[in-house]
């Protein structure tokens, strides 16, 4: 089952990035979510170079973390920090990769945060 589950979700992963794809001006944010933690990147696709990463193992937002209950409300921190850090390097608006995931839950509690903190998408 978990096999079949993920080879689903690696169709759906080459599908959308038949389309998707991240410029100078407008990179792409790919998130990843493992089975306790959440993972998120900005990436420029033209030169394969990371430009920003969070993830909840982070030390920078250990701290913010232990307030948090479940997996949920730390995905939403994580795309909060992601989104300032962007903002720092001046990165506004970006590309959502949800890299297969369907569009719930911690996913999109990544995409909340991000826009709460300022990134448009």
């Amino acid at each position: 089952m978990i096999k079949r589950k993920e080879n689903s979700r690696l169709r759906s992963k080459t599908r959308i990035r038949k389309t998707i794809s991240g410029t100078p001006e407008k990179p792409r944010l790919i998130v990843y979510r493992s089975l306790n933690n959440v993972y998120a990147q900005i990436i420029d696709d033209t030169t394969g170079s990371t430009l920003v990463s969070a993830s909840s193992l982070s030390k920078e937002i250990s701290e913010e973390l232990k307030n948090s209950k479940g997996k949920i409300s730390r995905s939403k921190i994580v795309g909060n920090i992601l989104a300032k850090k962007a903002l720092e390097k001046n990165i506004s608006t970006v590309v959502f990769d949800r890299n297969g995931y369907r569009y719930h839950g911690r996913i999109q509690a990544i995409a909340d945060g991000a826009r709460e903190g300022g990134l448009k998408f």
